[in-house]
């Protein structure tokens, strides 16, 4: 059976896009766990980059670039998360934009990522 890597990126962004979806849902009240926002390494699209991206795709620059993205869009959310926890709750919603722009960042990553990759096949 051969790699499908467009399944293999399309999997990965839906788990990119469940943390904003949680990060969201929190900064809108809801009562979603913090760990999978606050935790890069806790969250499934972390879990992917650590598993699966780094080792396997280790080798093109993006992929580094995407870890630190990763990464950084955890820090501004738990800056975003600390500001609602002290009821600056419009102020961390308006800091979405600051996460939708890092998302934005991460999924264009993931499809130079994606393209570099059916080339080499």
């Amino acid at each position: 059976m051969p790699y499908d890597l467009k399944q293999e990126f399309e999997s990965a962004s839906i788990k990119h896009l469940l943390f904003k979806s949680k990060l969201r849902s929190f900064l809108y009240g809801s009562g979603t766990s913090e760990a999978p926002i606050r935790d890069p390494q806790a969250c499934i699209f972390g879990h992917w980059i650590a598993e699966r991206a780094l080792p396997d795709f280790g080798h093109l620059p993006e992929t580094r670039e995407l870890d630190r993205a990763h990464i950084k869009i955890h820090h501004v959310a738990n800056r975003l998360m600390d500001l609602h926890q002290r009821g600056h709750k419009e102020e961390a919603i308006a800091g979405l934009s600051e996460i939708n722009a890092l998302a934005d960042h991460i999924t264009k990553l993931l499809r130079t990522m994606e393209q570099k990759l059916r080339a080499e096949q």
